[in-house]
């Protein structure tokens, strides 16, 4: 059976296209086995394949350049365990986000949210004209130090929140939009985790687009089985 979005696989075209549109709609693997008469691992199979296209799309973006930019770091993992303190406690993942005013959100995994580790990152993604936002974490000591010199602090130890314009509410919403969708899942394996991260990025930054149209473009230029892979962190 001749599959031109996924090669050698026994799915029509058709049934194809109603799977993309069911994931598109976030509709859980389970259900969408159930509702196809598919077995379930070889929807998770796809899903998982869409998930790299997803994220492969996401680090091909351009840089945010200038604009008003957000910086936060979150923690994601399993609750925190009484009595072990600290920012993102015991045995969560971190993640670092940048967030473009009015347009766009990315995200990142990282080892710890030490200088070495998020500066490149800041570098990589914001001009030093950029207007940088953040809260009052030490890392963010000295931004302007490396050229930013239009960095503003809102202080969350002080509980201060939001001063006018001083705020970094757009990517702490996005955090909370994670982590309600990720809940869902009742847990996500650590290596598939980078993916469901950037997925959460991919349809925050086309909220207000038709993402099914998005992706059913990308697959008819590269196949699923013939894209190359994105490299799991």
């Amino acid at each position: 059976m001749s599959n031109k979005y996924y090669f050698r696989s026994q799915i029509s075209d058709r049934k194809f296209r109603l799977i993309l549109r069911l994931f598109c709609l976030d509709i859980e693997a389970k259900k969408v086995a159930e509702f196809t008469g598919l077995n379930q691992d070889t929807i998770n199979n796809i899903y998982n394949k869409l998930r790299v296209r997803i994220a492969s799309l996401c680090e091909a973006e351009s840089p945010f350049t200038n604009g008003e930019v957000e910086l936060d770091e979150s923690y994601f993992g399993a609750r925190r365990v009484r009595g072990v303190r600290g920012r993102g406690a015991k045995g969560k993942i971190p993640v670092f986000g940048m967030l473009k005013r009015g347009d766009k959100v990315y995200t990142q995994i990282v080892k710890n949210c030490s200088v070495s580790e998020l500066l490149p990152i800041i570098k990589g993604k914001a001009d030093t004209d950029a207007v940088i936002y953040s809260d009052g974490f030490k890392t963010y000591d000295g931004l302007v130090n490396y050229g930013y010199k239009k960095h503003y602090r809102v202080k969350h130890g002080e509980n201060e929140f939001a001063d006018g314009q001083n705020h970094i509410n757009g990517i702490e919403n996005f955090w909370g939009l994670c982590k309600v969708r990720l809940a869902k899942f009742r847990g996500v394996h650590k290596h598939t985790f980078c993916l469901h991260i950037k997925e959460c990025e991919f349809r925050y930054n086309y909220r207000n687009q038709n993402i099914y149209l998005i992706l059913l473009k990308e697959l008819r230029k590269t196949n699923l089985t013939r894209f190359e892979p994105f490299r799991i962190i």
